[in-house]
């Protein structure tokens, strides 16, 4: 497939395909939620949902209504789930594009309900309960909140504009063996349990009841109820260090193009600030990456990227646009050559990455920059591009 190779991310869809079919079989009965907000975790939403639906997802879950309709607009026919606010002025548009949208309090549900009636219709609703990840819910943190987190969602089935369809919530902790964090995990989920306990015994239609994250349904399958909803699982990394789910691929590589090999003398420096100065001649090679495209700045003289499957420590400063490995020793390296910078054979892990970095593969997968084109492998051949820059998507 033809594109200028500066800076480029490659996404194995036959690998994520693999990781939503595991998933699948590990969740099932319950269906999946493959959850694709932030452009699929930085992967792009376009084709991974493609590839997704052909693997047989039936639901998507994004944050904001701007996600969902851009789902939509690329095709995608499933059901799509928001997680996140939706002024209830758009409730039209939501009914127009088939959206549920999550629910979170009394004062919500009334709005929007208002706004949808309005309009002529009812918008599709899933019901967000707070059993103590203390963001978006209906408070149900404490034992004794239970009964009266009941009663405000009851009311939600008298709105006339809303159509009830699910009720759900989030761990916080799912991924963390700590006792007290395993602890906090079972009370909310006894929590949601007495939730739906006490709607069901109104009388009411619960419809899809759902609470495993990726951390929930890798620790406790028996969680599943009606659908689960994995997102970093999907990508082939999993929630943590401490909860590992068996049999992922890795989804994402990052490449980078060899700009200039040089020679340098001992005592000399690269990059800003002079952080790496050789002791011994050294081979240098430039890669076309950076931290303006995604490459942390944290791992100056820490990453380790690869060429020709051959590993090449990061020396110096990550630069906004550029980096510098060694490549003493390696084999025919040379200007022009392709780069691995992580996710490849010799280089580091998005985990790696992440781990160096201090912070999560979620974070490093989702700062992937708009400028570089994700390329779409299926067979170890690229099928499809998407490069924002030059408004290409094939």
């Amino acid at each position: 497939m033809e594109f200028e190779k500066h800076c480029w991310a490659l996404v194995d869809l036959d690998a994520l395909a693999h990781n939503f079919r595991r998933i699948a079989a590990h969740a099932a009965p319950a269906k999946v939620c493959a959850v694709v907000k932030a452009g699929a975790y930085g992967h792009a939403d376009g084709m991974v949902c493609k590839a997704l639906q052909d693997a047989g997802a039936e639901w998507f879950a994004v944050s904001c209504l701007a996600e969902a309709l851009h789902l939509r607009a690329g095709g995608v026919t499933g059901d799509i789930l928001i997680l996140g606010h939706t002024d209830p002025a758009f409730a039209a548009r939501l009914m127009e594009s088939d959206l549920t949208q999550a629910v979170f309090s009394g004062e919500y549900a009334r709005a929007l309900s208002d706004r949808a009636a309005a309009a002529g219709g009812r918008v599709k609703a899933h019901l967000k309960v707070d059993t103590g990840m203390g963001r978006l819910g209906f408070d149900a943190r404490r034992a004794e909140a239970v009964e009266r987190c009941v009663e405000e969602l009851a009311g939600c089935w008298q709105l006339p504009g809303l159509a009830v369809g699910g009720v759900f919530q989030h761990f916080a902790v799912a991924d963390s063996h700590d006792a007290g964090d395993v602890a906090y995990t079972a009370g909310q989920h006894g929590r949601f349990l007495q939730v739906l306990a006490g709607l069901r015994a109104r009388g009411l239609d619960t419809g899809l009841a759902h609470c495993c994250n990726s951390a929930a349904l890798t620790e406790h399958p028996e969680w599943g109820m009606d659908l689960v909803r994995p997102g970093i699982i999907l990508y082939g990394c999993d929630a943590s260090d401490e909860v590992h789910f068996e049999g992922l691929r890795p989804v994402l590589r990052l490449m980078a193009r060899v700009s200039q090999v040089k020679e340098i003398e001992a005592g000399q420096s690269v990059s800003y600030g002079r952080l790496y100065t050789a002791r011994s001649p050294r081979r240098v090679a430039t890669l076309c990456v950076g931290y303006a495209d995604g490459y942390p700045r944290s791992l100056s003289g820490q990453g380790v990227c690869s060429i020709h499957g051959q590993s090449a420590p990061v020396i110096g400063r990550v630069c906004m646009d550029q980096l510098l490995v060694d490549v003493t020793g390696l084999e025919n390296v040379k200007a022009g050559d392709e780069a691995c910078v992580f996710g490849g054979a010799g280089c580091d892990t998005i985990e790696e990455v992440a781990r160096k970095a201090g912070t999560i593969p979620y974070e490093i997968m989702c700062a992937l920059a708009l400028r570089v084109p994700r390329v779409y492998l299926r067979g170890g051949k690229a099928v499809a591009l998407a490069d924002y820059l030059n408004q290409t998507e094939l």
